[in-house]
């Protein structure tokens, strides 16, 4: 991994058709691979920060609720869902996407979140009330300029139509959404069993 794997997302930012058409075919995933989880722990710092440090004009959570913890989970678990929902999916519907080439793409379409939301965390603390539409504009292009490259990345990583692209989205979507479900019906039963036993455990050392 060298300089220029950390100059190519700003390439492709900025050039998705022919940016992820290298990343897929011309051997750059090795090193991509490395820079995409740095992009993914600057999207979880971002996170974190946005929800501690950002102006009180902008900022409507409680001080004493903020979790860093699920601030990290927040970013993490729907990057990860998103990830195994999209291959999940894909493989059935004849995608020629591997799941590091998904992961990549993901993380890869998430850098104007970075690049957008950071500096705003410190400029919200400068603006006045006028001018906190402009961090919400930032904030709603960066979201768009996310999901746009996203499309892109899933047409490119799967050789998909855009209709075909649009569609498995919306059912990966879908899929995220069962996969919660079921993950929250796990934990649920797990708790449910540990409970169970601890009260048994409880009821053999009353007895003794």
């Amino acid at each position: 991994m060298n300089i220029t794997s950390f100059k190519y997302p700003f390439y492709l930012i900025f050039h998705p058709f022919n940016g992820f058409w290298e990343l897929k075919y011309e051997q750059r995933r090795t090193a991509s691979l490395a820079v995409s989880c740095v992009i993914l722990f600057l999207l979880v710092l971002t996170n974190v920060l946005k929800a501690q440090y950002t102006g009180f004009l902008v900022n409507y959570n409680n001080p004493h609720d903020l979790n860093s913890f699920m601030e990290i989970v927040y970013v993490l678990l729907p990057v990860l869902f998103w990830c195994v929902a999209n291959w999940s999916l894909t493989t059935l519907m004849e995608g020629e996407g591997k799941f590091v080439e998904i992961f990549i793409s993901t993380c890869y379409a998430f850098l104007p979140m970075v690049l957008l939301q950071f500096p705003w965390i410190w400029l919200s603390n400068l603006i006045s009330d006028q001018e906190t539409p402009f961090y919400f504009f930032f904030g709603n292009l960066s979201a768009l300029w996310c999901v746009f490259l996203l499309f892109i990345g899933n047409m490119t990583v799967h050789q998909y139509s855009p209709s075909k692209t649009l569609l498995t989205m919306a059912l990966t979507v879908v899929a995220i959404g069962f996969i919660a479900f079921l993950g929250l019906l796990f934990f649920s039963l797990i708790q449910q069993i540990v409970g169970f036993a601890s009260t048994i455990y409880q009821e053999f050392e009353l007895r003794k």
